[in-house]
């Protein structure tokens, strides 16, 4: 009978775990943006030979891993479209009226990711959602891992080069010119490059 009754207590105790395995999660750690140390720019073709440079100059975002692992990360952005700058005041009034971005009515750019993988010890594939000028598509995105660091202040940061291609066609944004030559004013793809630092919460 004793030993009956050991033997029904570890099977309940297996039980109970096994049902509640689930709900044990690692803390929650929060990774919050360091903007004086990142930067976010984009560039689209020109007249089909070049490329022209532009940048956002505020944006914001946080990370929340389990832990320190890079492959459960929960990643919001957002860039504020009224910063951008390409270094030409009249072609940046354009891309921010109702032909382009729209600012007015659409003034910020999100990100919301989905998906976090591993690639190998310094490469991830991110994949999230993508919302600009009021539509949201799906985009996939290469992610280098630059590494951890302890700075001289105590201050845990994490740094990242983020690089991807979104067809701007497919957020509403569909102005063109034609040129003398029978080509046109702007390609469709927009290469996207951040360089961005986050620091532990």
């Amino acid at each position: 009978m004793l030993r009956s009754g050991f033997n029904s207590n570890i099977a309940c105790t297996n039980t109970y775990f096994q049902k509640n395995q689930n709900h044990i999660k690692m803390a929650t750690t929060k990774w919050i943006l360091e903007p004086s140390h990142s930067e976010l720019q984009f560039k689209i073709r020109h007249l089909m030979i070049a490329h022209v440079t532009g940048s956002f100059k505020k944006f914001d975002g946080t990370v929340e891993t389990e832990g320190d692992d890079l492959t459960t990360a929960k990643i919001n952005f957002s860039a504020d479209v009224d910063s951008l700058s390409t270094n030409n005041d009249q072609r940046d009034g354009h891309l921010k009226s109702p032909d382009f971005f729209d600012v007015a009515n659409h003034p910020a750019i999100t990100f919301a990711s989905t998906e976090m993988k591993k690639v190998s010890d310094e490469e991830y594939a991110l994949n999230g959602n993508l919302t600009m000028h009021g539509v949201t598509n799906p985009v996939s995105m290469k992610v280098e891992y630059g590494g951890t660091i302890v700075d001289p202040w105590g201050n845990t940061r994490s740094g990242f080069t983020i690089e991807g291609k979104v067809n701007r066609k497919d957020f509403g944004l569909s102005w063109n010119a034609a040129t003398e030559t029978g080509g046109v004013m702007l390609g469709e793809d927009v290469k996207v490059h951040a360089s961005v630092e986050f620091v532990k919460a």
